[in-house]
C-alpha cells in the first residue's frame, strides 16, 4: 500500500505510517496538474489545507481508497465525488480545539488592550501611553456564536476571566446551557447584549453574514468582535463601517473572506488585530492531528477499520451492500428535516417501516443524526461522533419500527422537534438504490434529495410556478427539477426547486416578495 503526503505534517505522523508497513512519499507543494498526474499510483492521500482535492483529481485516482485530512476543515475536498467513487474521507475533529480556543482568548486580550498597536508605537520610538487606553474583560458579557468543541472551551476560559457568557447554538438545549453556566439566547439578543462577540460556527447558508449591514445598528455601542472560525461569517463591509463609525470599538481577525487578504482595508486598520489563519498553528496541535490521521489511515489500509470518516460509517463488511443505500437515504432525510426546522433541536424520532425495519438500524440512525447535525456543524460531524454530539447537546433520540410501509416497500421517517416547530420528513428507495423524499409534514411529494434546493410554502394559486421560473431565468439560475405538493386545490401548497447553483440572498428576498409565496427555505444536500 502506498501513501502520498502532499502537505507538511509532523514527522511523527510519517513514522507511524512507515511502522505500519506502508510505503510513504512526502511530496509537498504539488500543483493541481502534478497531483493529478501521479495520484493513480497511491492508495491513500494525506493532506492539510493547501492541497485541493477536486473532482478531476479524484477521477484520476484509480487506486485511491482513503483521503485523510490532518485537521477538521474539509472545504478543500470534493466529498461528493469521493463518495461516488467509494473513497473514504477522514478528518481529525477536535485536534485543534484547545489551540484555537487559546488563540481566540489571546486575540480578545490583544484587541481589548491594543497590544499590537502599542508594540508598534514603541518600536517606532514613541511613548504614547494615553493613546492606548484599554478595556477590561472582567464583568463583561461575552456572546459566543456556536457552542461546539471550540466555543465550549472559549466559554470555560471566559468564565475563568470573570465574564458572563451568553451563547447561540441551534442545537443547544436550555438544560445543557445551564449545566455549562451559559445563558442560551437567540442571535438578535446576542448581538444587542454582548460586549464581546466571538464566532465559532462553520460557514453555511445560515451563518454567512450573521453580522451584516442590516443588524449593524443593533450592536452594543463599543463592542469587540473576534473571528477565529471562517471568513464570511461576519460581513467585512459591515465590520469596516462599524469600526469607522465607532460603533465597533475593535476587532480581532484570524480569518478572511478571501485568503490571503489582498488590498483588504481591515488589514492595517488602527482598530483591528490580524493574524494569518493561525488558530490551529501550534506545535502541539499539528503534531496531534498528524499522529491521529496517520493512525486512522494506517488502521484503515492495514485492517479495514474506519474511524472519523465523514462519508462512511463503521459497519461489518458483509452488511455494506444492504445497508449503504439506506445509510444514504437516512442522512439525506435527516439533513432535509434539519434545514426546514426552526430553533434548537430537542428531540429526534427516526421510524423505520417495511423492509427498512428488518435491517440493522444502528448505522442508519447514526447517518440520520449526522444529516441533522451537519448543516450547522459541517466537518465537525462524522459517523463516529454524531451520537455523542447529540447526547452532549441534550437531544433525545428515539427509534421506532413498523412492518407497514403503506404504499412503499420501505420508508425512513425523521421527526425533528424544537420548541418552535416539529417537522417530519419521510423518504424511500426507488429501484433499491435511488433515494427519494416522499412526504414533508402533511404534503405528499417526490423529491430527488441532492444539491441546492429551495422549499417554498405558497397558496395554491395560478401563476406561482411561472413567477418562480421567470425570476430564476432573470437571475441566470437554471432549474434542474421542480416538485409540488398540496393538501387540496386552492389551499396551502409547497414547491421544491432543485437549482444548479446556490441562490444568492438577493434572489431569496425577491422570491419572498412574489405573489402567494409565504416563506422560503434554502436547502443544500
Amino acid at each position: 500500500m502506498k501513501v502520498l503526503v502532499s502537505d507538511n505534517i509532523s514527522t511523527r505522523g510519517v513514522d507511524i505510517l512507515k511502522r505500519a508497513g506502508l510505503t510513504v512519499d512526502v511530496k509537498t507543494g504539488l500543483k493541481s496538474e502534478e497531483l493529478r498526474e501521479i495520484i493513480r499510483d497511491y492508495n491513500a492521500l494525506i493532506i492539510r489545507s493547501a492541497t485541493k482535492v477536486t473532482a478531476e483529481i479524484i477521477d484520476a485516482a484509480e487506486n485511491l481508497k482513503v483521503i485523510g485530512r490532518a485537521g477538521s476543515g474539509l472545504d478543500n475536498v470534493d466529498r461528493v465525488a469521493a463518495s461516488k467513487r467509494g473513497i473514504v474521507v477522514m478528518n481529525t475533529p477536535g485536534g485543534n480545539t484547545i489551540t484555537t480556543a487559546e488563540h481566540t482568548i489571546a486575540l480578545m486580550f490583544a484587541a481589548a488592550r491594543k497590544i499590537p498597536q502599542a508594540y508598534m508605537s514603541m518600536n517606532a520610538g514613541r511613548w504614547e501611553k494615553k493613546l492606548f487606553m484599554g478595556t477590561e474583560l472582567f464583568n463583561k458579557t461575552l456572546g459566543v456564536l456556536g457552542l461546539g468543541n471550540i466555543g465550549t472551551e472559549v466559554a470555560k476560559r471566559a468564565h475563568g476571566l470573570g465574564m458572563y457568557v451568553i451563547a447561540y447554538d441551534p442545537f443547544l438545549s436550555d438544560e445543557k446551557a445551564k449545566s455549562m453556566g451559559v445563558e442560551r439566547v437567540d442571535i438578535p439578543q446576542l448581538i444587542r447584549r454582548s460586549d464581546f462577540i466571538t464566532v465559532h460556527t462553520p460557514l453555511t447558508n445560515e451563518t454567512r453574514n450573521i453580522i451584516n449591514l442590516k443588524n449593524l445598528k443593533d450592536l452594543k455601542e463599543g463592542v469587540y468582535i473576534i473571528n477565529c472560525a471562517r471568513g464570511g461569517i461576519i460581513n467585512e463591509q459591515a465590520l469596516l463601517e462599524g469600526l469607522n463609525s465607532g460603533k465597533i470599538a475593535g476587532a480581532a481577525l484570524d480569518v478572511f473572506e478571501v485568503e490571503p487578504p489582498v488590498n483588504n482595508p481591515l488589514v492595517g486598520h488602527e482598530k483591528v488585530v490580524c493574524t494569518p489563519h493561525l488558530g490551529a498553528s501550534t506545535k502541539e496541535a499539528q503534531e496531534k492531528v498528524a499522529i491521529a490521521i496517520a493512525e486512522q489511515v494506517s488502521d484503515f489500509l492495514v485492517s479495514g477499520t474506519i474511524r472519523n470518516a465523514v462519508n462512511f460509517p463503521s459497519i461489518p463488511a458483509d452488511q455494506v451492500s444492504a445497508l449503504q443505500p439506506f445509510i444514504v437515504l437516512a442522512e439525506k432525510v435527516g439533513g432535509f428535516a434539519a434545514q426546514i426546522s426552526e430553533g434548537g433541536v430537542t428531540e429526534v424520532t427516526i421510524e423505520y417501516r417495511g423492509e427498512a425495519s428488518t435491517l440493522n438500524t444502528s448505522p442508519l440512525t447514526i447517518a440520520a443524526l449526522k444529516g441533522i447535525l451537519t448543516p450547522m456543524l459541517h466537518e465537525n460531524v462524522n459517523f463516529v461522533n454524531a451520537p455523542y454530539i447529540a447526547k452532549e447537546r441534550g437531544i433525545e433520540v428515539r427509534e421506532l419500527r413498523s412492518a407497514d410501509a403503506g404504499d412503499y416497500r420501505n420508508m425512513v421517517s425523521v421527526q425533528v422537534k424544537s420548541p418552535e416547530k416539529t417537522v417530519v420528513v419521510s423518504g424511500t428507495l426507488f429501484g433499491k438504490k435511488e433515494p427519494r423524499i416522499v412526504k414533508i409534514n402533511e404534503f405528499t411529494v417526490e423529491i430527488v434529495p441532492e444539491g441546492n434546493m429551495l422549499l417554498m410554502h405558497n397558496n395554491d394559486k395560478p401563476g406561482v410556478i411561472g413567477n418562480i421560473g421567470t425570476l430564476m431565468g432573470r437571475n441566470n439560475i437554471n432549474i434542474a427539477r421542480m416538485h409540488f405538493g398540496r393538501k387540496r386545490a386552492g389551499g396551502m401548497a409547497i414547491s421544491v426547486v432543485n437549482i444548479d447553483v446556490p441562490a444568492p440572498d438577493s434572489v431569496i428576498e425577491e422570491i419572498k416578495e412574489l405573489p402567494n409565496i409565504l416563506d422560503v427555505k434554502v436547502i443544500a444536500l
